[in-house]
């Protein structure tokens, strides 16, 4: 009689929701594949509250934000930096995984850099066109660096580069557009098309405002679901006809995504991929001040693959209001052409793709 022994991945990442949704949507095929699952965190960061009802183990180990510029908290943060990795190294040394999945953000380094020295395999996922320092101090230690953009795989180390794209949640395929225009209250959906406002994980302040500020420009020709951000939710806004306001949305999201004939984002990585996968006009307003930039590379990037239009706050003064409005109608009127080159797109199949990545390291 064989003993088959199932085999075990500890997936790792969080600080935004970004470095946690991929990790989620790879769930059901690691479950498929026969994984035990445990997923490894910070102590109260976001990725605890998102991982809570996906039935997995959590272990939070503590972590520390490396800056490149000058806070109190550099004096304090390495050494829960360090506490970090003792942690992850004393759960790791015990549990054994056969394979480590890291989605970046600082949580991730202990843990990479423990596994590392435990010689568990691991494979990281780059979002950005840009590495992000998190990832780069893990590369060393890695057997993999996914990545989503062509012009990434230069900048990461030689053969361990793959170009994958990003992981996107099935289930976010499976809305209905009739119950998501029921969600927002639009009955008069034959005559106006939904225009929906995307402002991340953390909302989009700047975004908001200019939507909120041309309310009256935009609801003559779209039916309009904000999807604001916690704590971003305008009461003074409240029942307007044609506009619904959604501080943050989990199981409806497949629907209201369903229901969108054109979409208004920042360029987070995940957020376009998943706009990308489903094929949606889009129009990109990538986070430009206090940021490395990193937005506006993926902004940048889907404009040349003729994906979506951009517009960049930095660039000039006063742009969204003076072009918001009509470059959305611009993006509608033009909506088929960007379909078509969405339908063309190479960034897909990303889960086989990771999947048999880890499962060759696993097997090894």
């Amino acid at each position: 009689m064989t003993n088959t022994k199932k085999k075990k991945i500890v997936l790792t990442g969080g600080g935004t929701a970004g470095h946690v949704t991929p990790n989620i949507a790879l769930l059901p095929h690691l479950k498929e594949a026969g994984y035990e699952v445990t997923y490894i965190g910070s102590v109260n960061g976001i990725e605890k509250e998102l991982v809570r009802d996906c039935g997995i183990r959590y272990v939070g180990v503590p972590t520390g934000k490396l800056r490149r510029y000058f806070d109190l908290k550099n004096f304090t943060d390495p050494f829960r930096v360090a506490g970090g990795f003792l942690k992850a190294r004393r759960f790791l040394k015990k549990y054994r995984p056969d394979v480590v999945f890291s989605k970046g953000g600082f949580v991730s380094v202990p843990v990479v850099r423990a596994a590392a020295a435990l010689k568990i395999p691991c494979v990281i996922h780059e979002s950005d066109m840009t590495p992000g320092l998190a990832n780069r101090l893990c590369f060393k230690a890695a057997d993999k660096v996914c990545c989503n953009f062509p012009e990434t795989v230069e900048k990461l180390p030689k053969g361990k580069a793959v170009l994958t794209g990003t992981p996107i949640r099935e289930e976010l395929f499976t809305g209905s557009r009739q119950e998501g225009l029921r969600i927002c209250g639009f009955t008069d959906s034959a005559s106006k098309p939904v225009l929906m406002v995307m402002g991340g994980s953390q909302g989009a302040l700047s975004v908001n405002e200019a939507v909120r500020r041309h309310l009256d420009d935009l609801l003559p020709d779209f039916n309009i679901v904000h999807l604001c951000g916690a704590g971003k939710y305008d009461d003074s806004k409240e029942g307007i006809a044609g506009y619904k306001q959604f501080e943050y949305v989990k199981e409806d999201l497949k629907h209201l995504f369903a229901a969108a004939d054109v979409i208004v984002s920042r360029a987070g990585a995940n957020a376009i991929f998943e706009i990308l996968a489903l094929q949606k006009p889009n129009l990109l307003i990538p986070l430009s001040i206090g940021t490395r930039g990193d937005q506006i590379l993926n902004a940048r990037s889907f404009e040349a693959q003729g994906f979506s239009q951009v517009l960049v706050e930095s660039e000039e003064e006063g742009i969204l209001d003076r072009k918001l409005v009509s470059t959305v109608r611009e993006l509608y009127h033009n909506r088929d052409k960007y379909i078509e080159a969405m339908a063309g797109a190479g960034q897909q199949g990303s889960i086989s793709t990771i999947m048999g990545l880890l499962n060759d390291l696993a097997d090894k």
